[in-house]
């Protein structure tokens, strides 16, 4: 996709919003996400800051706002606010450096590290959700999102129409998957709480980012997020236990009625398939409407965790069943042949 110009009154805005000329002040290009915001770099007397192009027409800046606040009240560590024109989707915001969590997370990190977010996820947990103005993750968006699967995993990326048939199937199985996520306790879910989301910033602490599309919804879902993140993979036995761990914190601190091990991972593991199913059709979706193709990259892993859990319920969950032996005889073969599947 060409790149649309950067508007002429961004740079001014921001120097007039610090009460500076912007005498030899220039714009610096900032990685992006996966969203329309376009993020940018300003020096000004020494001292760096984010400046933020998100498209009203696209970018719900209102929520980016509330949430800000929302977070910060609960303290969490979110970047400080310092000018805002909605009208025109500006944002000017502290500068959290270049350090994202991924490239910081090994063997001998991951746990130091974790348990600095699942801290953040308590926090989160321990704001009263029924007073949150927020939408609710309800079966209408649970849905909406699984059906990007078969829009544009299956027909849109590898060519293939599902028939009726298997249209039935997938609704039986976002069926069971719904029913699961509509069960389970709500908080606050930031929607997108992983490693390219988290910020170490140079005051030691650690930062939370993109979190515009906070709702309220089950409990598990931005630990699965975590924990089952789509860019870096753990040990099972390892995620079971920060799971498990972090259910535990919760009951503990007078935040959710205690559960059993097999019902609280039943809860995370079809959250995680939700989710993973999902993010094939999102991720499918950036190349093709949004010509980010570097997403791609990133299915073989969404892909394995995706079959991880059909397999480990297909015994118990005959749909669970049903679809993976769907996918081993329709798409499998599809995905064998893409060149991101070869290059994993």
């Amino acid at each position: 996709m060409p790149a649309r110009p950067v508007p002429e009154e961004l740079l001014p805005w921001a120097c007039r919003s610090l009460g500076a000329s912007g005498a030899g002040g220039c714009l610096r290009v900032v990685a992006g996400d996966a969203s329309n915001r376009r993020y940018f770099r300003i020096t000004l007397a020494g001292r760096d800051y984010i400046v933020v192009e998100a498209p009203p027409a696209t970018e719900n800046n209102r929520a980016f706002l509330q949430v800000l606040e929302l977070l910060a009240a609960a303290g969490v560590r979110v970047p400080a606010l310092y000018a805002a024109d909605l009208e025109r989707g500006f944002l000017l915001l502290e500068d959290l450096g270049d350090r994202l969590l991924l490239p910081a997370l090994d063997q001998a990190t991951v746990d130091q590290y974790y348990q600095r977010a699942l801290d953040i996820l308590q926090q989160m947990a321990a704001v009263d959700a029924s007073a949150l103005s927020l939408p609710a993750y309800d079966a209408t968006l649970l849905e909406e999102e699984l059906d990007r699967f078969p829009a544009w995993f299956a027909r849109s990326l590898l060519d293939y129409s599902p028939a009726a048939d298997e249209q039935r199937l997938f609704a039986s199985l976002w069926r069971k998957l719904v029913e699961s996520a509509l069960e389970q306790p709500k908080v606050l879910v930031h929607r997108d709480f992983h490693s390219r989301n988290l910020m170490l910033p140079a005051d030691g602490t650690l930062a939370v980012i993109d979190f515009q599309d906070a709702v309220v919804g089950p409990v598990t879902y931005d630990l699965v997020s975590l924990l089952r993140d789509c860019y870096i993979r753990w040990p099972g036995d390892r995620v079971r236990g920060w799971a498990l761990g972090y259910r535990d914190r919760l009951v503990a601190a007078g935040l959710l009625e205690p559960v059993a091990d097999e019902q609280f991972l039943r809860w995370f593991d079809w959250m995680g398939l939700q989710r993973h199913i999902k993010v094939l059709g999102t991720f499918a979706r950036l190349c093709l409407r949004d010509g980010k193709p570097q997403y791609l990259d990133d299915l073989p892993l969404v892909i394995t965790y995706v079959e991880g859990v059909l397999d480990q319920y297909a015994g118990s969950e005959a749909v669970f069943a049903d679809f993976r032996a769907w996918q081993r005889e329709r798409l499998a073969p599809l995905i064998a042949a893409q060149a991101w599947s070869r290059a994993s």
